[in-house]
């Protein structure tokens, strides 16, 4: 089956003061219609630059994008301004990661929702503001022909992350980009979001990329799986055998770091040691190796000098021997995890 979604060999630079950061370095992956992928990674290893490189939101002055974006055929990178224009918030939508700051406080909650939808339909403004009501009604939110002229600083954090909802879905787009749908919301409001995505999905068969830092989110919501570190995909497969198998010493410790029900209330976290490197001087080789603890079991040498390969499908990009993998994860990493 083709791919709707296709990103081979990007690359994503910005040039600074301080130098050129390589925010994605070689970045490919495949998304089909009604398909959920989940990308992973800590701040900064390019998850929020991939997807802005996708709806063309990058300044084309001091950002420099090489690579292939196919959507549905269709090639994005280079694209003119007024065909991307055409495309987003109708074939292709975003929720980006703060409602707050996304959402214009001079304009009602229902005038924003209505405004990409007259643009890409050419509705009046009466069947656009009855489309808003509707759409608000359809992610949630109580009493939406009243709330529909209230504006964002008069709805709640999770309210407004479904009105921005509510905003990419207007016009029923095809490919759905959430970026950190979830962040700075508690525990129930998460859940209610991720299940109405899911929801709004099986109704439209939508694709959906869905970026986040936690590897919980993704457990029951995502179908595949990719982890990013330093604008690189390390591991990739669907998100069974990423989460019960996963074969790259970084995913181990995004898992080792997270708390579980069954850990001993006394038990310490197992952080991942290190920060994340400097994209403006990414380390040669493997950009984990500073701070992996199997190193020395690879050779030593090959992760500090040679990039390692991300295969094709299931897989990682580590210079561990798959036979190795699977030794240190049955034995150090499995138990841990529970």
């Amino acid at each position: 089956m083709t791919a709707f979604l296709s990103v081979k060999d990007l690359f994503v630079r910005f040039s600074t003061e301080d130098g050129t950061v390589k925010a994605v370095d070689g970045l490919s992956f495949d998304l089909e219609r009604g398909r959920t992928l989940g990308i992973v990674g800590e701040s900064g290893s390019g998850k929020s630059v991939t997807s802005l490189s996708v709806l063309g939101l990058h300044d084309a002055r001091s950002t420099e994008i090489r690579g292939e974006i196919l959507l549905d055929g269709q090639e994005l990178t280079g694209a003119p301004e007024s065909v991307l224009e055409k495309l987003r918030g109708d074939k292709m939508a975003m929720i980006f990661q703060d409602s707050l700051t996304a959402l214009s406080p001079y304009y009602t909650v229902g005038r924003q929702i209505a405004e990409p939808y007259r643009k890409h339909t050419g509705a009046s403004k009466r069947e656009a503001r009855q489309r808003a009501v509707e759409m608000l009604e359809k992610v949630g939110i109580p009493n939406p022909s009243l709330r529909v002229d209230d504006y964002p600083h008069q709805f709640s954090g999770g309210m407004r992350q479904r009105a921005m909802i509510a905003m990419a879905l207007v016009c029923d787009p095809e490919l759905l980009i959430a970026d950190e749908p979830t962040t700075a919301l508690d525990v129930t409001v998460q859940a209610q979001i991720l299940d109405l995505l899911k929801d709004l999905q099986q109704q439209t068969g939508s694709a959906i990329v869905l970026i986040t830092h936690d590897l919980g989110v993704v457990a029951n919501t995502v179908d595949e799986l990719l982890v990013m570190y330093a604008g690189r995909a390390v591991e990739r497969g669907s998100v069974r055998e990423v989460l019960r198998a996963p074969q790259h010493p970084y995913t181990w410790g995004l898992l080792g770091s997270m708390p579980r029900l069954t850990s001993d209330v006394n038990e310490p976290l197992t952080p991942i040691p290190g920060t994340p490197p400097s994209l403006l001087a990414p380390p040669p080789g493997c950009p984990f190796h500073p701070r992996c603890a199997y190193t020395a079991e690879a050779g030593g040498e090959v992760c500090r000098t040679e990039r390692p390969v991300l295969p094709p499908g299931r897989g990682a990009a580590c210079h561990l021997s798959a036979e190795r993998k699977r030794t240190v994860f049955n034995e150090q990493i499995k138990p841990r995890l529970g």
